[in-house]
């Protein structure tokens, strides 16, 4: 996919997991030191089961060996105890810095640029927050803890063997050049596989979301087929992987089966030819052979987790890549166009102009959607853009709101370039109600806004009365599963957003299309109390919208074809005028 999100690399990735960790690095250090304690407890069950077996050659007295049985169920117990506190405290460590990189995420990805978001697709990042950050929360609350407890287990298990004959430990080392070969072929492969296997994911996710979110559009120009075909595309490469992945996985086990029958096989002769020699007991060969057994099932997890690390790491690089975009953006002080300023900083002294000087846009080279366009708004002034659909006129409003950057010529909004202390708005016909009380909805715009505020603003813009008829008015619970509201509703919501921001300027994109239903007058009336005191550019898809601005600018083929006041151009009897015919004989009853 084009313009998909970035990954991070290595370094990149291990600088982001510093940051998250930082101030639970000392109780994760204290975690690993229990489990370090935990670990040596339990494996003193080997070296007393040894004991209880030579205290039976030998014929020893009864209590002795009901002495170390009851050692074998004191060293259960404290084991137990110490892995149970020290994974508890490790995965606090965990979770701690899991939130932490969440809450980074979430961050960084309100501060991206929109043109850059929606060129990688809502889908890229949406895998990333959802399908990304649950792999690393199994890893950091399952997968983490065993890793660590198999590797503990492993470093001193060999030490035990060492510490009963040091060639008990040689003969186990057999198995280990078998394992580091099968890992390093695993590692090798897996990285790149899973990488394409989470970018395959979050391709599949953005053409669900394209077929789904736009089936009425699909189904109208008769896409279906075509549609489909590329989901089976998408959703089989995905398949492909994935089977690629589980055949990695099986490959990687039957090797390490392998390497245990090896170890194994030799440690049972060491311990055959020991014993027959007379420099070591049945109790201690017995005491190997446990230990080297033991010793399967945290190798087995080890490698084995190899396959969920390699996958979480994976999806760690992809949220870094977005964490550390913000960071790049933020590096990048001079880049005007980063992102939008807090509309709730620093104010002007009064509303700006807007100032457009040679203004070209093309999304794709050699495919201009606007060609060397002047635009001047004054101070408090609105201007709206007109023309047929395709013209370039959603495009104009998206390079002066600043969410895309324009490839030729500049935007000036008050004497500097945006987003320096001023701000301008965007607001669109794709209006969200984010589920929960309306009035923090409302406070999404103003955070600090009073009870008074919020009543002031749903006043302005005409909602008093059905937001009173509520259930619960202003606190009735909105959103998805919550109360419903109507599209009219939902835009009157967003212009009440726009009056408790106060932004100095701002763009309407089609922010009353229910204008042409009952609730016309409604919003036209919102919108002018919403802009009041603003400096306002509307792309008007309805020509009473362009008839109440100060001045209309007539757009096409990305083009401006004339200018002026509405009824200068009705007088000139050009493009405007013909618009203006064509739509008042259409919209007559409506208006």
């Amino acid at each position: 996919m084009t313009g998909v999100l970035p990954t991070a690399d290595g370094p990149a990735t291990r600088r982001t997991v510093r940051r998250v960790l930082r101030g639970d690095r000392l109780r994760a250090g204290a975690a690993a030191a229990v489990l370090v304690a935990a670990t040596a407890v339990g494996l003193l069950t080997a070296p007393l089961l040894g004991a209880i077996v030579d205290a039976v050659v030998a014929g020893g007295p009864r209590e002795g060996v009901v002495l170390l049985a009851l050692a074998i169920g004191g060293v259960a117990l404290l084991h137990g105890a110490a892995t149970a506190l020290g994974q508890a405290q490790l995965v606090a460590a965990g979770e701690a810095a899991l939130a932490r990189l969440r809450e980074a995420f979430v961050a960084t990805a309100l501060r991206l640029p929109l043109a850059r978001v929606e060129t990688a697709g809502s889908g890229d990042l949406t895998a990333r927050a959802a399908h990304d950050i649950a792999m690393v929360q199994e890893v950091v609350r399952r997968s983490l803890p065993a890793f660590l407890r198999a590797v503990l287990t492993i470093v001193l298990t060999l030490v035990g063997l060492l510490v009963l004959d040091w060639r008990f430990a040689l003969a186990a080392l057999l198995a280990v050049p078998i394992q580091l070969l099968a890992a390093r072929s695993f590692v090798r492969r897996a990285v790149p596989l899973y990488a394409r296997q989470r970018v395959a994911t979050g391709e599949l996710q953005q053409q669900l979301l394209d077929t789904v979110g736009g089936a009425r559009t699909v189904v109208a120009h008769g896409l279906q087929d075509h549609h489909t075909d590329l989901v089976d595309r998408r959703s089989g490469r995905a398949v492909e992987l994935t089977v690629r992945g589980i055949v990695l996985v099986n490959g990687l086990f039957g090797r390490l089966n392998t390497a245990e029958f090896v170890g194994l096989a030799a440690v049972l002769a060491t311990g055959y030819l020991l014993v027959r020699d007379g420099t070591a007991t049945i109790g201690s060969a017995t005491a190997a052979a446990l230990y080297f057994h033991a010793l399967f099932a945290p190798v087995n997890v080890a490698l084995g987790l190899l396959d969920e690390a390699q996958t979480a790491a994976a999806g760690l690089a992809r949220l870094a890549g977005v964490v550390g975009s913000g960071d790049a953006e933020a590096d990048a002080g001079d880049d005007t166009t980063a992102r939008p300023a807090d509309p709730r900083g620093d104010r002007p002294d009064g509303p700006p102009r807007i100032t457009a000087t040679g203004l070209g846009h093309a999304y794709r080279p050699g495919h201009p959607v606007l060609v060397d366009v002047d635009l001047d708004v004054p101070p408090g002034g609105r201007v709206a853009v007109v023309g047929a659909s395709g013209a370039g006129k959603t495009t104009l409003g998206r390079l002066v709101a600043g969410v895309q950057p324009p490839t030729a010529g500049r935007v000036l909004v008050g004497t500097d370039a945006p987003r320096t202390g001023e701000s301008v708005a965007l607001l669109t016909q794709e209006v969200h109600v984010f589920a929960g009380p309306l009035a923090d909805d409302l406070r999404l715009a103003r955070p600090a806004a009073t009870d008074a505020e919020i009543e002031a603003a749903i006043e302005a813009v005409g909602a008093a009365g059905w937001v009173a008829a509520l259930p619960d008015a202003a606190a009735t619970v909105v959103g998805e599963g919550g109360h419903a509201l109507t599209a009219a509703q939902a835009q009157q919501l967003a212009l009440a957003r726009l009056l408790l921001a106060a932004p100095p300027a701002a763009v309407l994109d089609e922010a009353t299309a229910e204008a042409g239903s009952a609730a016309a007058g409604v919003l036209r009336a919102a919108t002018a109390a919403a802009l009041a005191g603003r400096t306002a550019l509307v792309i008007a898809h309805r020509l009473d919208q362009a008839a109440a601005a100060d001045h209309v600018v007539v757009l096409d083929g990305g083009r401006v074809l004339e200018a002026g006041a509405h009824l200068d151009l009705l007088t000139r009897g050009g493009p405007y005028a013909e618009l203006w015919g064509a739509w008042s004989a259409t919209a007559a009853p409506a208006r």
